[in-house]
């Protein structure tokens, strides 16, 4: 199999703010595998957050590169990737989930099939995304939830964690006189103390809110949990779930986990978490980082596990390089072709330029340096 890497810029249509960054651009580092005449696609993001730039994360993929090419057929580094013995153990999750959807893309290609049915559903998923609104005005925010709503949104996640707490009730309140029938998530990003949480999640539930993702500060899950026994609202982990062994920790004890690929180390990870909370009363949630349709398109092919979606990665770029789940009118979708179902959005499927690995071709840039900016967990 032969390995090529492409590194681009994906900047976002007006930045995003959260409680600990504001971020306007992040980097990407496409992985395609081709065998056979066929390639599969699969996309890694920069994150400080998780340590990883991406000159890293370039670095990291070069080096499965390797790995992949000591098999002869796709199908068996996929099995491979599947039993988690294609990488080494200490291989961040978000060159693994890579890795693990560039050989879903090709095996499904080869085989006609798209990804979601590899991953054990017949039917291509689709559900109702939340979208994003960051730390905003109050009038700022009801005016984006006025237009989300119409164009079709039913689920709008608000990003809370301000200094004054009073501005996050103000900026929830704001969207749920702007978008009255819509579902509210909210995320603090772990900005509050327990305190402070105590304090705050009845009267967020009397606005409506739905469920609250990471309320306290991620490094302490037992904390979380003996929070969730009292509140009046689901809590959902994110921070202090990044993996199976947290997911059993929390299974049972918070109300939901959020699934991120990236985090998690891909679909077949995300898979064995998903089974693992299965009758232990906690939800699925799956989440994103900022991405292109190419990194969110893993998660849209297992969107029928979750309880609540939050793939709205794409949906925050100024341009998004690939397309194929949509997402725009409030609702992604996994596409009935084979693979990934996701095509580079000047074009088409299978002819966009790449870089051979490790080094950049005539007129293309190499790897870019990482944003300035700080990184977030969207």
């Amino acid at each position: 199999m032969k390995s090529t890497l492409h590194t681009t810029r994906l900047t976002l249509a007006e930045p995003l703010r959260i409680s600990r960054s504001v971020m306007d651009a992040r980097d990407a580092v496409w992985l395609s595998v081709e065998h056979g005449g066929a390639r599969g696609h699969g996309e890694a993001v920069a994150s400080v957050y998780y340590g990883l730039d991406a000159g890293t994360l370039g670095r990291l993929l070069r080096e499965a590169a390797v790995e992949l090419g000591r098999f002869a057929e796709p199908e068996s580094a996929l099995e491979a990737s599947r039993d988690g013995a294609l990488l080494p153990h200490d291989t961040p999750p978000a060159v693994r989930a890579a890795v693990d959807s560039a050989l879903l893309d090709l095996v499904g290609k080869r085989a006609g099939t798209p990804v979601h049915r590899l991953l054990g559903a017949q039917d291509p998923p689709a559900a109702a995304t939340a979208r994003t609104i960051g730390i905003t005005s109050p009038v700022r925010a009801a005016l984006r939830a006025r237009c989300l709503a119409d164009s079709g949104f039913t689920v709008i996640k608000v990003k809370g964690g301000s200094p004054d707490p009073a501005d996050d009730l103000a900026r929830v309140r704001a969207v749920r006189e702007g978008a009255p029938h819509a579902r509210l998530l909210l995320d603090p990003n772990g900005a509050w103390t327990t305190a402070e949480a105590e304090r705050l999640l009845p009267r967020f539930a009397e606005l409506g809110v739905e469920a609250v993702e990471q309320p306290t500060a991620p490094g302490d899950p037992e904390a979380l949990a003996r929070l969730a026994r009292t509140s009046p609202l689901p809590l959902i982990a994110d921070e202090d779930a990044v993996g199976l062994d947290d997911a059993r920790r929390l299974a049972g004890r918070v109300h939901g986990v959020n699934v991120k690929l990236a985090k998690c180390g891909g679909p077949h990870a995300a898979l064995r978490i998903a089974e693992a909370l299965e009758g232990s009363g906690t939800d699925l949630m799956l989440g994103c980082l900022t991405a292109s349709s190419l990194g969110i398109a893993p998660a849209v092919h297992l969107a029928d596990r979750a309880r609540w979606v939050d793939l709205d990665g794409h949906l925050l770029l100024a341009h998004d390089p690939w397309q194929g789940i949509g997402g725009t009118d409030g609702t992604v979708r996994a596409a009935d072709r084979a693979g990934l179902g996701v095509r580079r959005a000047e074009t088409g499927p299978e002819s966009e330029a790449t870089t051979t690995t490790g080094m950049p071709a005539p007129g293309i840039p190499g790897p870019s340096k990482e944003t300035p900016h700080r990184a977030h967990v969207a």
